[in-house]
């Protein structure tokens, strides 16, 4: 059985946060659920706090779910960030992926999903919300088609279960190789696209008639 996750919740509306709070706590893979009405509480309690897991709304007072987002990887690296909005806007999320963000949720999500976002997240993987993979996908499909790095067969093969959502160990499984060798193919595939992390993959994919839905 895996460790329960510590989770913050960073929001400015409070009957949302709170609710989403005590809903949260009910979980059996939550042990804890903090909270913070903007970035700048949550950076300054994140020293003492220690969460595992951060669901950041992105429009907020004092300071944005960006700005906060950045801060806090660079105190803590290996923190794993999801962002929160009412609107699947590109742009909020172009920067949050910049920023590090590894999963994408909006405010009128079933809790099923901010469920199923948090466990993604936790095991290593990224979690798109439905409508913002389509928000996005129908925003770049405007735009025209440019693959911008020649990438091998197998390295499409490593981005398309990428995007699927698969993990490397079953990427290796899916594809009959080391996850050693997968290891290297998504490294090549970072450098390749200039992406800082697998939401960047994703997007890079999407951007460049990789992946269509």
């Amino acid at each position: 059985m895996k460790q329960k996750s510590i989770l913050y919740l960073v929001d400015d509306h409070t009957l949302f946060r709170e609710g989403l709070a005590f809903l949260l706590s009910k979980c059996d893979f939550v042990s804890e659920v903090y909270e913070a009405d903007n970035g700048k509480v949550f950076l300054d309690s994140l020293d003492s706090l220690k969460p595992d897991i951060v669901i950041i709304d992105i429009e907020m007072p004092v300071m944005d779910g960006i700005s906060a987002t950045k801060k806090a990887l660079e105190i803590n690296p290996n923190l794993n960030i999801i962002a929160l909005s009412m609107y699947a806007h590109e742009t909020y999320y172009s920067e949050m992926i910049d920023a590090g963000a590894k999963g994408f949720l909006l405010k009128n999500s079933d809790f099923s999903e901010v469920q199923r976002a948090i466990l993604d997240v936790r095991d290593g993987n990224n979690y798109f919300s439905p409508e913002i993979l389509e928000g996005i996908i129908k925003k770049l499909n405007k735009k025209e088609s440019k693959k911008e790095a020649e990438l091998t067969e197998r390295e499409i093969e490593i981005l398309y279960n990428i995007c699927k959502g698969f993990s490397n160990s079953e990427i290796a499984d899916i594809l009959s190789i080391s996850k050693r060798t997968v290891d290297k193919h998504r490294e090549n595939l970072l450098l390749k696209t200039a992406s800082k992390n697998t939401a960047g993959l994703v997007i890079y994919a999407i951007k460049n008639g990789y992946f269509e839905v």
